[in-house]
């Protein structure tokens, strides 16, 4: 435990809505530079309480305490005026503007009524510097790397004087390079006092960042440990509320029958001569950084990325993708790994989600029957687990991310898609959720004989699913693992 000064001190916090209990009296404390690594599930009560924490929602019941002064609630100016800042996964900058200019986003420095451009760019250029991060004062924040965008939300906070910073989910879509460079950043932020709670799916980070570790499930607190005394099964287990299974490689599928062939495949940008097959039954990852090239590759596949050479073909036949359409009538299925913007209807109900892509073999005179929907939402929600309350009418944005990503993985089995293409199937989806995915998408390939290919940035959700595992660098393949080679060290090593 850190012998710091304690930044804040949650205690005993409740929070109901509609007479419906969601956090059952949680503690939390952070000291000055310590990071506690907040866990738990999906739907576990986390993004509750460092609501709780910002000022967003003020608590049932239990006590705020900062820098020792106790407080019924906050609000969020209140948060903001001691000091605790918000920094979430999904950006908040101007595109448009300069690094400087969204350094100082809404608070830029006047002087006689008009902005002191010089005093801005110098305490810009102040905050970049303590955090020992190069990034040009006068470049376009759109213009930058995901990383380097996130990295100038942190130098927002600091501007604005934060003393506790949450990060939530930080590192989900940076790279591997981006990752360690949020690193020392924080530990830059340790040093200096700043106290911080980082919520994370990626259980590997919590021992290179945290120092306490607090899980929470169904709304209670379940554990609270120094992280050096964590193990992470011990993790697991507290989220889970039960031993999950090891983290065994698969029963690898020896199929016959080529699917999915490409050759030489180039879209004159990202990739170029990308040669693979994936077989029927087959799962086959391709590995890489983001923005290796992994991804583009999909894409390309499923007719949103022009191909300027290299051929494609299914099932033997020469196939050209001239659209997302014509992907999906040659049997062709995609998941984004954006699946809440690009994959889903959010407004829609998880029903018409499920059965959006076989509309046309549904449709009896050119209407689809409520009624039909249903039926087929019913065919999977049990034999994929998935947890509706409210039935086949619920929105399908009111689901979990891992219930979310289940329906529209049901999309394409009711579709009877030969091929699958998933890119980052399971970027932010809870560790319960992420087990039950990958069953899901090993046992439809191995009864229904589709052939997935997966992009994923996520070194062990290769290890847990794939069959076979190619690694992709700078846009082209480097290397190709099987069997017992697929493993973590192989995988970075080779991506690097």
């Amino acid at each position: 435990m850190s012998t710091s000064t304690e930044l804040i001190r949650l205690e005993g916090v409740k929070k109901s809505y509609n007479g419906v209990e969601v956090l059952h009296g949680v503690d939390l404390s952070v000291n000055a530079g310590e990071v506690v690594a907040l866990l738990g599930e999906n739907g576990a009560g986390k993004s509750t309480l460092v609501k709780i924490l910002a000022g967003d929602i003020s608590p049932t019941q239990g006590k705020i305490k900062v820098n020792g002064v106790e407080y019924a609630g906050l609000d969020v100016y209140g948060a903001r005026d001691l000091g605790i800042r918000m920094i979430f996964q999904e950006l908040n900058d101007a595109p448009s503007l300069t690094v400087a200019e969204n350094i100082f986003l809404g608070q830029w420095p006047t002087t006689g009524g008009k902005i002191a451009w010089k005093e801005l760019r110098d305490k810009a250029q102040e905050v970049l510097d303590r955090l020992e991060v190069h990034i040009p004062l006068d470049a376009e924040a759109g213009s930058l790397r995901v990383g380097e965008r996130q990295l100038l939300e942190i130098a927002r906070a600091l501007i604005q004087n934060a003393k506790i910073l949450v990060l939530d989910e930080p590192s989900a879509a940076l790279s591997n390079i981006e990752v360690e460079r949020l690193f020392n950043v924080m530990s830059q932020l340790k040093s200096q006092g700043v106290g911080m709670v980082y919520i994370t799916h990626r259980l590997d980070e919590v021992s290179r960042v945290a120092d306490q570790v607090q899980v929470l499930r169904d709304g209670n607190s379940v554990l609270t440990k120094d992280a050096k005394d964590v193990t992470r099964q011990d993790m697991v287990t507290a989220m889970l509320g039960h031993e999950a299974s090891g983290n065994v490689r698969p029963v690898v599928s020896k199929p016959k029958k080529v699917v999915l062939e490409i050759d030489n495949l180039s879209d004159g940008h990202i990739f170029k001569d990308i040669s693979l097959n994936v077989k029927e039954g087959e799962v086959v990852t391709l590995f890489g950084k983001i923005g290796s090239g992994t991804s583009e590759i999909l894409e390309s596949i499923f007719g949103l990325r022009q191909i300027v050479s290299g051929e494609i073909k299914i099932s033997g036949e020469i196939f050209t993708p001239e659209s997302p359409e014509d992907s999906t009538s040659r049997k062709i299925g995609f998941l984004p790994a954006d699946r809440q913007r690009l994959g889903s209807f959010a407004s829609r109900s998880v029903a018409e989600n499920l059965s959006v892509s076989s509309w046309n073999k549904m449709a009896k005179f050119g209407f689809v029957k409520k009624e039909t929907e249903e039926k087929a939402f019913g065919r999977w929600a049990e034999a994929l687990s998935i947890s509706a309350r409210r039935g086949p009418s619920q929105e399908i944005a009111t689901l979990s991310g891992g219930n979310q990503q289940k329906v529209l993985l049901g999309r394409w089995f009711e579709a009877q898609v030969n091929v699958l293409l998933l890119v980052e199937p399971t970027r932010g989806v809870d560790v319960g959720a992420r087990r039950d995915i990958y069953n899901i998408i090993r046992q439809q390939a191995k009864e229904s004989g589709v052939a997935v290919l997966i992009a994923t940035s996520d070194y062990e959700e290769v290890v847990l699913i794939a069959d076979r595992a190619l690694v992709i660098s700078r846009g082209e393949i480097s290397a190709e693992f099987t069997d017992d080679h697929v493993h973590a060290s192989n995988l970075i090593a080779a991506s690097s």
